[in-house]
This record gives structure tokens, sequence and C-alpha cells, in this order.
């Protein structure tokens, strides 16, 4: 093969078909591929825990996330959908076709109503007192548990995203801007109908087709946006929505419009939506899976674009890890490209003062994005890398038997500080063969018997 990367954006654009057999069909063909081709892109050390798929919003159908993935030379991929696991299946078929290997989990937004920190901005711009939660890791055979915990929240979420469109095209009218079509225009886009989570971002994308389809030119739509409904756009953003070139339009203008206009229209969450932050840690110890905060920490830059310059939980975080790891969450997640080297060091301190586990990711939601993460090649960042591997551990032992989960309490390791239980998980991961890695139990119960 004279150029993978050429193979790579070829299959890519099968791999996110919106056809499921024909994604299918391409990762098949990718796994004969890569298995009998010598002198592929390497896999690399850096990993990533926190993509989106079509199945809350993103660009990349599953099989695409891991092509993608593949492509940026990823050990470890994983997927964490808005109160969805839609995607799970297929992440893991397609990362052992490619030779990687993959790890699935959700993201839910969580109530802190019944916690100290009820009126506060945690990690959420839009609300107070809830926060968003993942739970990653969770065992293949569970996936049918993770999903009827999530499916109310589905429902909750969708009849709450009916009520907001109804205010968004009350908006639109008065600005002879025509109106969505909930059906038409959001939910037949959407995974819906697949066990997949629509959101808000599933909106805003709805109402950027009607506001180009009403302006006809770039020029016409800043105007509209300045003028009619009083969103600043600087230098920077102007540029990029005039420039008709542009790839990532689509994506730069919801960041524009969901850190300056999404507030018109939002409507908060209910209780039906948002479970208690100790029913997330319950639901992930039943099905085996590791719950955890999702830090965020004060905002200075938007990297994504998508958030404005505030303040969330930076002021109170000793708290909350405190409060975090007492209701029994094991783990904290968080995104080194996000935050300043100052704000890490601090997380990373009080996760280790309280035991807990930590789990880094990128948030992708957007083709701008890139899927690698350099920083965790820093010295000071080598056990997120561990991480990620005895997450994938993790996940296939306890798919086998439950009791060699991480945190599980009969665990044979439990005896083992933190670090070393997932730096002994991380190690059999790193031995197995990525398109065989269910062998990884062989491996655990050789370790055992000596």
């Amino acid at each position: 093969m004279k150029d993978e990367h050429e193979f790579l954006d070829n299959l890519m654009q099968v791999c996110n078909s919106a056809k499921r057999e024909e994604r299918f069909a391409a990762v098949a063909h990718a796994s004969t591929i890569i298995r009998s081709t010598q002198g592929l892109i390497p896999i690399g050390r850096e990993v990533n825990n926190h993509v989106h798929t079509t199945y809350s919003f993103s660009p990349y159908e599953p099989a695409a996330a891991v092509c993608a993935a593949r492509k940026a030379a990823l050990a470890v991929v994983g997927s964490v959908d808005h109160e969805s696991i839609g995607a799970a299946e297929e992440l893991l078929d397609a990362s052992k076709a490619f030779g990687l290997v993959g790890t699935v989990g959700f993201e839910v937004r969580a109530s802190f109503a019944d916690s100290p920190f009820f009126d506060r901005k945690i990690n959420n711009p839009d609300s107070r007192g809830i926060a968003y939660m993942c739970v990653h890791g969770i065992p293949r055979n569970k996936l049918p548990e993770a999903e009827a915990f999530l499916l109310p929240l589905r429902k909750a979420r969708f009849e709450r995203n009916t009520q907001q469109v109804e205010r968004l095209n009350q908006l639109l009218s008065k600005a002879d801007v025509d109106t969505i079509d909930f059906q038409g225009d959001i939910v037949r886009r959407s995974r819906w109908d697949e066990k997949g989570t629509i959101t808000e971002r599933h909106i805003l994308a709805a109402l950027v087709e009607k506001l180009v389809q009403s302006c006809g030119d770039r020029n016409s739509l800043l105007s509209l946006l300045r003028d009619r409904f009083s969103v600043k756009v600087d230098l920077k953003q102007e540029s990029l929505v005039l420039d008709s070139a542009n790839p990532f339009f689509l994506y730069d203008m919801l960041g524009l419009l969901k850190s300056q206009f999404l507030d018109r229209f939002f409507i908060q969450p209910t209780a039906e939506e948002t479970p208690d932050v100790r029913a997330v840690a319950d639901i992930a110890r039943s099905i085996g899976a590791i719950a955890a905060y999702a830090y965020l920490g004060d905002v200075k830059t938007s990297v994504t674009g998508d958030k404005k310059p505030e303040n969330f939980e930076d002021a109170f975080l000793d708290q909350l890890i405190a409060f975090i790891a007492e209701i029994g969450i094991p783990a904290v997640t968080y995104m080194p490209p996000r935050n300043t080297i100052s704000q890490i060091r601090r997380v990373q301190q009080l996760c280790q003062k309280h035991d807990l586990m930590q789990i880094s990711g990128v948030d992708i939601n957007s083709p701008r994005q890139s899927f690698g993460c350099p920083q965790l090649l820093q010295k000071d960042s080598a056990h997120l890398i561990d991480s990620a591997w005895a997450l994938a551990a993790h996940e296939r032992l306890s798919d086998q038997d439950a009791a060699w989960g991480l945190f599980h309490h009969d665990n044979p390791y439990r005896g083992l500080p933190l670090d070393q239980r997932i730096a002994l998980y991380a190690r059999w991961a790193r031995q197995c063969n990525p398109f065989e890695i269910e062998s990884i139990c062989v491996l655990a119960q050789r370790s055992l018997k000596k």
C-alpha cells in the first residue's frame, strides 16, 4: 500500500455513510487490509476516551470515529454519547477491525440539587446545580442495562426539545425567518430511532440552515445575527462566516450560536432528565462501569468556540472533589487541551488526595478538532494513558466476570493501591493483540495464578 493516509481518507467516506450496512462492509474491508499489510501508520501512544458520534451530535458515525482515530495514530479510542450507548457495539467492533482498542460509555446531566452545590454553576454553562457526568468502561454484556437507564432520560429530553423549538420558532417568526419543523428538520436527521439522543446542537444546526436559507448570502447572515438577534461577532468569527470555502462553517456557526444565542430559547432540564448524582454513581456501580465527574474549570478562552469566558467550579473545587469521593464516585475525567497547567495540576493533586482514578479525553464533536492530545505525551500525564488502557482491560474482564472490575469489592487485586491496580490492568491490555483483545482474560488469569 502506497499511502495509508489516502486509504483511510477514502475509507472514511464509506465509514461515515448513513447506511449501517455500508459502514459494516467498510469495516470488514479495513480489517482485511490492515491485518494483511505491514508498515501501516504506527499505533502511537495518545488516547482519547471522550469522542461523540452521530448518536448524540457529531460529524462522525461510530465507524468513522474509529477510522479518524486510526488515522491520528491513537492507541485507544472511546465513545461517550449524551444519554446514549447506541454507538457502543459498532465502535467496539470497528476498533477491533482497525487494530485499535475501544472503550464505551455515556455522558449525562446529573442533579446536584441535594448537595452543597445546588445553586452553583458547576461544569454546565446552561444550568446551576446540574453537572455533566461520564460513565466509562461499560462491559459489553451490560449495555442493555445501561440502555434501560438512559431511555427515560432521552424521552424527557425529547419532550423538552419540542418545547425549546416552539420557543425558538416564536423568535424566528418575529425576525421573518422560516420556522423549524421538529420532525422534518431535526428528528429525521438524528439517530433518535436508533437509540440516539437529540441535543441542543441538533436544534442549532436546523437554525443555521433556516438562517442561511432566509438570508441568501453570508453578509446578510452577519447583518441578521447582529441587527435582529444582537449576536456579537468578532473579527475572527466574521472571517470564518464569510469564507465561502470554509468546510467547517456549520460547526463554527454552532459554536457562535451556542455561546450567545442558545439561552434565548433554552428551557432548564427537569428532574426526569437529570437523575441525582448518586443515582448516576449507583447505575455505574450496578453495571460494572466507572462513574466520573467531568472537570471543566474556569473558562478564559474556549478552545471549542462554544463557551464564553465564565467561572465554574475552580472556586470550590476542593469541596466538590471531596463530595464526589464521599458519595462513591471513583473517578474524575478532564481534558488537558482545555485547561491551564495550574488547573490540571490542582485536579491531579486532588485526585491523588482522594484516591480517584484520572481519565482523560478530548471532547470531539466537530471536524475542526483533532482526535489527538499531545499533552498526554508529557511526563506528568503518563498515568492518563495508563488509565485508558486500564479501562479497556476493565471492560473485557468485567464482561467475563464482574469481580474483575477495577473497583469491584471482590476484585482479586483489591488490596493493591489504585495506581498499581491501574498499571497492572494497563500492562495486560498493552500485551494483547488488539485484533484479539478478549485474550486479555487469559493474561489476567495467568497473572493471578502466579
